[in-house]
């Protein structure tokens, strides 16, 4: 009866929170002496923006290491989901401290 008069259930658009919020990562006092990992979708112009990145983050932090984003591969790929699930590992071994995500729409 409710809906011939137009008047209908409202459910919040939002889903479920199933995770709790987490506190962020404790921020670097410097960039020197760290490595930075580049990832990249391979949109937009991203080998443009991390070849700028680069240049202004070195201005204040000389001894800043970079991991291009050439040595990742494309980030939203065919084999995205095991690309993203082995980059602690690789982080790991390329001795990585950060990363820098670039992505387009």
């Amino acid at each position: 009866m409710a809906e011939q008069m137009g008047i209908y259930d409202v459910v919040w658009p939002s889903g479920e929170r199933r995770q709790k919020i987490q506190p962020l990562a404790k921020r670097f006092d410097t960039l020197n002496g760290k490595t930075i990992a580049q990832l990249w979708d391979y949109l937009f112009q991203g080998d443009e923006v991390f070849a700028e990145l680069e240049s202004e983050i070195r201005k204040t932090y000389p001894d800043v290491k970079f991991v291009s984003w050439r040595e990742f591969g494309n980030t939203h790929t065919t084999n995205e989901k095991e690309l993203l699930a082995s980059l602690p590992q690789r982080f790991k071994e390329l001795g990585v401290d950060a990363a820098i995500s670039g992505m387009a729409c």
